[in-house]
């Protein structure tokens, strides 16, 4: 089976994944800590640990987004500047 993907810009992707209301979805990057390749499984909005002390810093301005990883039931950070694909809702897009 082929699944067609289609080419989208990565501010796009990014707002996609901002907007996704809770949805999950599928995304593939590259870390930044160790540049190995991560698949995940994720979704916006999780509430699930969270203790309203905030973070220590902004992660936009370091291009990250904080996501819940489905796997491993924990808040992690995706790395929007190796960002390369994005499924949601039924579509596959690259980043371009």
């Amino acid at each position: 089976m082929i699944i067609e993907q289609y080419p989208i810009e990565r501010d796009d992707a990014i707002q996609m994944i901002k907007d996704s209301s809770g949805r999950i979805f599928g995304v593939s990057f590259i870390k930044r800590t160790t540049g190995e390749i991560r698949h995940m499984s994720a979704r916006r909005g999780v509430r699930k640990d969270v203790t309203g002390e905030g973070l220590q810093y902004d992660p936009e301005s370091k291009q990250l987004l904080t996501v819940y990883d489905m796997n491993k039931q924990g808040h992690r950070m995706l790395n929007t500047e190796t960002l390369y694909r994005l499924s949601l809702k039924g579509m596959d897009y690259i980043i371009i």
